[in-house]
This record gives C-alpha cells, sequence and structure tokens, in this order.
C-alpha cells in the first residue's frame, strides 16, 4: 500500500509541477504545488478514514487538516512571497483534489488488490441464488 501511495503521489505531484509551469498562472507556482501537496500526503487520508468511518469527534481535527492543505498553506505561501491569490478560483480545485487523494488513498489502504481481479470465465454470467 506504501508503495502504491508514493507512486500515486509521485504521479499527481509531477502533474502539478508541470501544470504550475505550462499554466503561467500568478498563484500557481512549484513552491506553493509542492508545500500544499506535501500536507496532502501527510494529511489526506487519515481526514477522509474519519469521514467515511463518521467517527465525529476527529471530524474538527479533519476539517483543520483539509483546510490547512486547500487553503492554510496557499495564503501563507502567497502572503510570504508577496504574490496575487486567486482564492475564488483555487480553493474548489484544491478541495476535490484533496479528497480524492484521500478517497484512492483510503481505498487502497483498505481494499484487498485480490478481491480487484477479475474471473474471466464468470465475469458478465448470471448465476442463480441459491
Amino acid at each position: 500500500m506504501e508503495h502504491a501511495k508514493a507512486a500515486t503521489f509521485a504521479i499527481g505531484l509531477a502533474w502539478l509541477i508541470w501544470g504550475s509551469s505550462y499554466y503561467q498562472l500568478c498563484d500557481w507556482d512549484v513552491g506553493v504545488s509542492l508545500a500544499m501537496a506535501l500536507v496532502t500526503f501527510l494529511t489526506a487520508e487519515w481526514s477522509v478514514t474519519a469521514m467515511m468511518r463518521l467517527q465525529w469527534r476527529l471530524w474538527p481535527i479533519a476539517a483543520f487538516w483539509t483546510w490547512l492543505a486547500v487553503d492554510g498553506v496557499y495564503v501563507a505561501w502567497h502572503t510570504l512571497a508577496g504574490n496575487e491569490m486567486l482564492r475564488a478560483d483555487q480553493w474548489a480545485t484544491s478541495l476535490c483534489l484533496y479528497l480524492l487523494c484521500g478517497f484512492i488513498w483510503y481505498g487502497l489502504r483498505h481494499t484487498n488488490p485480490a478481491s480487484l481481479s477479475l474471473d474471466c470465465a464468470t465475469f458478465g454470467t448470471r448465476r442463480s441464488c441459491r
């Protein structure tokens, strides 16, 4: 699982770094991509796990980690760098990516890889209830 999480993180981070250089937006650079991605890597799976398992007492902490990864790091980075911020445009995308990472990593940890294989001989056939 840890290798799969690291691999998906590396692929996502590569896309973020590529996007920051390709799109040349005033509020998207390599530094903020690295900082937000690191906080996401460390907290997204935990936050989603708390939500999926309905661990109500952990929800305020999960909300804090989510805010930190989605908006807190963004604001801190660009305030320190003196960059223009486009918060109204970035938060929804960042929240979706944070939750997507959390759900993927939750699924990787809580899914048996053997259950993902398909039995080609019975795939698409009807089975009668007994």
